[in-house]
C-alpha cells in the first residue's frame, strides 16, 4: 500500500461521493423542473431561466437530499441566574508520573506518537529551551448543560408546543421543562475543555489520547461527530511544527496516515512557545485548541472539541500576568505549587451558538445517505433528543445557532469588582459573527417572544430594545497578540476562530459617571446573522436599533485593589515585525487564491481557485502578474506576498492561514500598511485569519520560518472548510 493509499482505506471520501451526487443532481433538476418539483422550485423561487440550473446551484438539495430546516430551540426562562463560567489553569503533569509512562515523551524516532512513526521536528534542547512541562488530555464522551434554568417549548412562531420525554414520549404544550444533558466530545469531558496558562520560553507537551470509544454514561451519540470517533487537534495560531499542528495535509502523509487519531490512539502535540524566527515582536497572546478532523472539523468542534490557552510574556515582565510590571495590563498572578499559574482579572470568554432539537424537525442531510450515522436511521424525527444539541452538516446557507452562551453556558451573569479587568474574546462558533457593545438597560432583558417577535427574530432569545452603550471597550490584542498602539472601541467584530483582548474599567461609565454597587452592565450583541451567509444588520451595514441581544450579564460589585494601568491610544505596546521598504515590488510574484462556492451542486463543495481539497496535495495559485502559476511551496525562511480574493455569492470568509501570522498590506486594492481600512481597524495588527466581506481582495505578507512540511489554509466558516474550502501548502528546505 503507498503512503497515500490508507487515507482512502474507509472508502471514498465524504466530499467524492458528494461531487458525484451533485452530477446526479443536475440531472434530477431537469427533470423535477417539468415534473414534480416545479411546483416546489417556483413556489420557492428556484426556477432560473433555464429551468433547472439555477436550482441545482441554490436550493435543489431541499428537495433531494436534505431539508432546509431547522429546530426552535425552547425559551430559556430564566438568563442570566447562571454563573460565568471561569476557567482555571490546568495542573501538569508531575514530573514522577510521566517518567513511568510505557511511552513517556522524549526527542527521538517514533516519539511523537502511539503508532511509533514519527518525531518531533525541532526538541526543545536545540533552540536552548528546558524540557517541556507536560499534560495529559483524554477525549471523552460526556454530558454538558447549558444552563440550570426551566425551559419553556417554542415553534418557529414563538408560541408554546409540545415537548418529548427521554422515550420519545409526548409531553402537553405549555409544560415547561428541564433540558437534558446534550452529549459532548470534550477534551477531559468538559466544553469548553481545559485552560492551559503558558509562557513563552517554557515548552509544552500535550499528549491526547483518544478514548472516544468508552461511553461509560451510556450517552446517545446523535448523528453528528466524526463517525469512526477519530480526532485531529490543532493549537490556533502556534508557531508549531507539522507534526503537532494538527492538521489533515500532514496526517494524511504522516504520523496516522488518515483523517486523524482513532480511538485507542494518542499523539504528543509539542507547542515550543517560541515565536516566530526567535524574533520578540512576532509572540502572541491567546491561542486556542481545538479538532481539525478532515470533514468533520465542524462537527467535532460543535461537539465540544474545544479548549483554551493564553500565552504570556515572562520578558522583563512584559506581559506575565502581573500588573505591577512591565505594560502593566490588568492581571494578578498567582503560582501554584502544582506547577501551574493563575492569573485573576484576566478572562477568556469563549463564545458559541448552538440549536437545541425540538423533536419535530426532520433529520434529512445528504450524509445519511453515506452510512456515516446507522444508527440515526435518518431521514426522521428524533423526539427522544428533545432539548440536545441539534446541528446539521450540510447546510445550504449555512449552520448557526439560536441560543449564545459563553464559556459553554447560556446567558450567564457575572458579578465584577469595580476595577479593570482583561477580557480575552474567542468566537468558537461553526459560522456566527458577533459585533459586541456594552449598554446598560432601564427594563431590562425582555424575551424576543413577549416582544411579538417571531422566526428567524427569535435567534439569541432576549433583546433590551432600550440599550444604550454606556462603557467602551480598550482593544489591546487581536489574533497574532499585543497590538502595536490600544484601539479605543464603541463596538468591535468578532469573526469565527478571531480572538479580540480588550480592557473594560468598571469604575466609570464612558461620560465619567462613577459606577455603584449593583449596577448592571450587558455585553451585547448586535450583529444579526441569521443564517451562516452573512449578517443582514450590523454597525457597518444597516444597522437594526431593535436587535440588542444580551450575552452576558455584569454586576457591579465591591471595589478591589488595582495596580493595572489602562494604556492610551498613544502608549506603545507591541511593535510590529519590519515591513520591507520594497514590498510592492513582490506584488507581481504573489501567490493568489480565490476562494468560491462551487458551480455545480452549488452547496456541495465550497472551492479554493476551483478546486477541492485534497489532503495529499499542494495548492496551484492562479496566474499572477508575471504569468506564472506557482505552486503553493515556500523555502523554509522565505517571505512572501499571498492573495486572498472573495469570489462572491454574497457569503463572508473568515480565512484562517495556519503556521505564522501575517500582516495585511492590501485591502480593495488600497495600500494599508501605514493606515487600516475603516472596517476592518485590526489590519494594522498581526492576524491569522483574513476577515473577507463579500468581493474583497485582502493581500498578506507572511514568513514561513523555523519547521518545514505540509501545513493547511481554510475558510474557518467550518462549513465551509468541511465541504473542501482548504488547500494544503508546504514549507520546503
Amino acid at each position: 500500500m503507498s503512503e497515500h493509499e490508507n487515507i482512502q482505506e474507509a472508502g471514498p471520501t465524504r466530499r467524492t461521493l458528494l461531487r458525484v451526487g451533485a452530477v446526479s443532481a443536475t440531472g434530477v433538476a431537469l427533470s423535477a423542473a417539468g415534473g414534480i418539483g416545479g411546483p416546489y422550485l417556483a413556489r420557492n423561487g428556484l426556477l432560473s431561466p433555464d429551468g433547472a440550473f439555477g436550482a441545482a446551484s441554490m436550493g435543489l438539495g431541499d428537495l433531494l437530499f436534505y431539508i432546509e430546516e431547522y429546530p426552535t430551540s425552547p425559551l430559556i426562562l430564566t438568563p442570566f441566574k447562571d454563573q460565568l463560567n471561569v476557567p482555571t489553569a490546568l495542573a501538569p503533569c508531575p514530573t514522577s508520573d510521566f517518567l513511568t509512562w510505557t511511552d513517556p515523551p522524549g526527542p527521538g524516532d517514533g516519539r511523537q506518537n502511539s503508532l511509533h512513526n514519527d518525531r518531533h521536528q525541532i526538541w526543545t534542547s536545540e533552540i536552548g529551551y528546558p524540557d517541556p512541562i507536560v499534560y495529559e488530555l483524554d477525549l471523552l464522551v460526556r454530558g454538558h448543560s447549558f444552563t440550570t434554568s426551566q425551559v419553556l417549548p417554542i415553534d418557529h412562531n414563538g408560541r408554546p408546543t409540545v415537548s418529548f420525554d427521554a422515550s420519545g414520549r409526548q409531553v402537553a404544550a405549555g409544560t415547561k421543562r428541564t433540558l437534558p444533558l446534550s452529549t459532548i466530545y470534550g477534551f477531559n469531558g468538559t466544553f469548553p475543555g481545559p485552560m492551559i496558562n503558558a509562557e513563552y520560553g517554557r515548552p509544552v507537551l500535550i499528549r491526547f489520547i483518544n478514548r472516544l470509544d468508552e461511553n461509560p454514561l451510556g450517552l446517545d451519540r446523535q448523528d453528528f461527530g466524526a463517525p469512526d470517533w477519530s480526532f485531529l487537534t490543532h493549537l490556533h495560531n502556534g508557531h508549531t511544527a507539522p507534526e503537532s499542528d494538527g492538521n489533515p495535509h500532514y496526517s494524511a502523509l504522516y504520523g496516522p496516515k488518515s483523517f486523524g487519531y482513532k480511538p485507542g490512539q494518542s499523539v504528543d502535540n509539542l507547542y515550543l512557545n517560541w515565536p516566530a524566527g526567535g524574533d520578540d515582536s512576532e509572540k502572541q497572546s491567546f491561542f486556542w485548541f481545538h479538532d481539525h478532523r478532515m470533514d468533520h472539523t465542524g462537527a467535532n468542534v460543535y461537539k465540544g472539541m474545544v479548549g483554551l490557552y493564553p500565552i504570556y510574556d515572562p520578558k522583563n515582565g512584559m506581559d506575565m500576568g502581573d500588573e505591577r510590571q512591565g505594560l502593566r495590563l490588568p492581571g494578578v498572578r498567582t503560582n501554584r505549587s502544582d506547577g501551574a499559574f493563575d492569573v485573576a482579572y484576566d478572562i477568556p470568554l469563549a463564545f458559541y451558538d448552538t440549536r437545541l432539537d425540538d423533536g419535530v424537525t426532520v433529520h434529512k442531510d445528504i450524509h445519511d445517505g453515506m452510512g456515516e450515522y446507522p444508527a440515526a436511521k435518518n431521514p426522521k424525527t428524533h423526539p427522544e433528543w428533545w432539548g440536545k444539541t441539534f446541528f446539521k452538516h450540510f447546510p445550504n446557507h449555512g449552520f448557526v445557532g439560536d441560543i449564545f452562551t459563553v464559556n459553554g453556558t447560556a446567558y450567564p451573569v457575572m458579578e465584577v469588582k469595580r476595577r479593570k479587568y482583561r477580557f480575552r474574546f474567542l468566537d468558537a462558533s461553526v459560522a456566527r459573527i458577533y459585533e459586541f457593545k456594552l449598554m446598560s438597560s432601564t427594563k431590562g432583558p425582555r424575551s424576543a417572544v413577549s416582544l411579538g417577535y417571531g422566526g428567524d427574530e427569535l435567534d439569541g432569545q432576549y433583546r433590551i430594545e432600550d440599550g444604550q452603550q454606556c462603557m467602551r471597550f480598550t482593544q489591546i490584542a487581536s489574533d497574532g497578540g499585543l497590538l502595536p498602539f490600544p484601539i479605543t472601541r464603541d463596538s468591535f467584530e468578532l469573526w469565527p476562530a478571531k480572538r479580540r483582548e480588550v480592557i473594560i474599567d468598571f469604575t466609570k461609565y464612558q461620560d465619567g459617571t462613577p459606577t455603584t454597587k449593583g449596577d448592571v452592565v450587558y455585553l451585547t450583541n448586535v450583529m444579526k446573522m441569521p443564517d451562516g451567509r452573512m449578517w443582514d444588520n450590523s454597525s457597518r451595514f444597516s444597522p437594526d436599533p431593535r436587535y440588542k441581544v444580551p450575552v452576558l450579564k455584569f454586576v457591579i460589585g465591591d471595589t478591589a485593589p488595582d495596580d493595572s494601568v489602562l494604556p492610551s491610544p498613544t502608549t506603545p505596546l507591541r511593535p510590529l515585525p519590519p515591513l520591507p521598504s520594497n514590498w510592492q515590488s513582490m506584488m507581481n510574484n504573489r501567490l493568489i487564491f480565490e476562494v468560491k462556492r462551487g458551480s455545480v451542486g452549488g452547496e456541495v463543495e465550497w472551492l479554493i481557485n476551483g478546486v477541492e481539497f485534497h489532503p495529499t496535495t499542494v495548492a496551484t495559485s492562479l496566474k499572477n502578474p508575471s504569468g506564472r502559476s506557482p505552486l503553493a511551496q515556500q523555502k523554509k525562511g522565505s517571505f512572501n506576498l499571498w492573495e486572498l480574493k472573495n469570489g462572491g455569492g454574497g457569503w463572508v470568509h473568515p480565512f484562517h492561514l495556519h503556521m505564522e501570522e501575517h500582516r495585511t498590506v492590501m485591502r480593495n486594492g488600497r495600500d494599508v500598511s501605514r493606515g487600516a481600512d475603516r472596517g476592518h481597524p485590526d489590519d494594522m495588527s498581526r492576524e491569522d485569519l483574513v476577515a473577507l466581506d463579500p468581493g474583497e481582495s485582502v493581500v498578506v505578507y507572511r514568513g514561513f520560518r523555523d519547521f518545514v512540511g505540509p501545513y493547511v489554509a481554510h475558510c474557518h466558516n467550518l462549513a465551509h472548510e468541511d465541504h473542501a474550502m482548504m488547500f494544503g501548502w508546504e514549507i520546503t528546505p
